[in-house]
């Protein structure tokens, strides 16, 4: 902030397409953005029980918790693992209408966008007219965005090799994982214009989106929930030297070294 950037906090958090914890079913990508310190705290809440009580290969959560904590967010349809794409890539059109449907009951059509990206991944053009016409027919706006995984245009190279790396593999090896697309760099407005500018409003959104989310952090003070200490403490200090004392004693024993002290 203090360089005049503003920083954007969210989190592409993998949904459930049962309940999360059931431990089944398949995960659609959706991401998730602070308007403000009510939509940070949920963020929060919702990353913290998709590792806690949604993991299943993934953090996951699931709709019903994301409703309860959706005050304060933006959300974006996601990328082609977002839920309304995979239908709409299936061609499954109703259970894309239902899903957009489920999605506006959330989180309302002010803080719902559709996602129109073009990184050079087969299928994305046609996937992008269908978006396109989703959101029109629905009175959505959409937003133009580029998966980013590298800065500049031609390291797509040193990601193959540090995938190869990660994954135990060769450059050589045939069927090993790979990323069929050249063009996930932080691309200008100029180069996302030439791609995604005929949708209208789709440049013009980030901006708008950008403009939504204004959360404030303060730092310098101490935030610890409020505990209630037992009868006969001073404070929360005395209590936790209590405590310490006690645990010391347990492993060490009472006559306690002055290096353990």
């Amino acid at each position: 902030m203090k360089k005049g950037i503003k920083p954007i906090i969210g989190v592409e958090m993998y949904i459930a397409e049962k309940e999360a914890e059931l431990r089944e079913g398949k995960n659609f990508h959706l991401i998730l953005l602070a308007k403000n310190e009510t939509g940070y705290k949920n963020l929060l809440k919702i990353s913290s029980y998709g590792f806690v009580k949604g993991f299943y290969y993934k953090p996951r959560v699931d709709k019903k918790f994301l409703k309860e904590h959706s005050e304060g967010v933006i959300a974006l349809s996601a990328c082609m693992a977002g839920e309304i794409p995979y239908h709409i890539l299936n061609g499954e059109f109703e259970k894309a209408e239902e899903s957009l449907k489920e999605y506006l009951e959330i989180f309302s059509k002010e803080n719902f966008f559709i996602e129109l990206q073009d990184n050079g991944v087969p299928g994305q053009k046609e996937l992008n007219e269908k978006l396109y016409q989703m959101a029109v027919e629905n009175g959505l706006e959409v937003v133009a965005t580029n998966d980013v995984h590298y800065v500049h245009k031609g390291d797509d190279v040193l990601q193959d090799i540090m995938v190869c790396i990660q994954t135990g593999s060769k450059v050589s090896d045939v069927n090993r994982m790979r990323i069929d697309t050249e063009e996930i760099y932080l691309k200008s407005r100029e180069q996302m214009m030439e791609v995604l500018g005929k949708y209208k409003g789709a440049i013009e959104n980030s901006v708008k989106i950008a403009k939504l989310c204004n959360l404030e952090i303060e730092f310098g003070k101490f935030k610890f929930p409020h505990y209630d200490v037992p009868e006969g403490e001073r404070d929360i200090n005395s209590y936790i030297r209590t405590l310490v004392k006690q645990g010391v004693a347990k492993r060490y024993g009472e006559n306690i070294s002055q290096e353990v002290r």
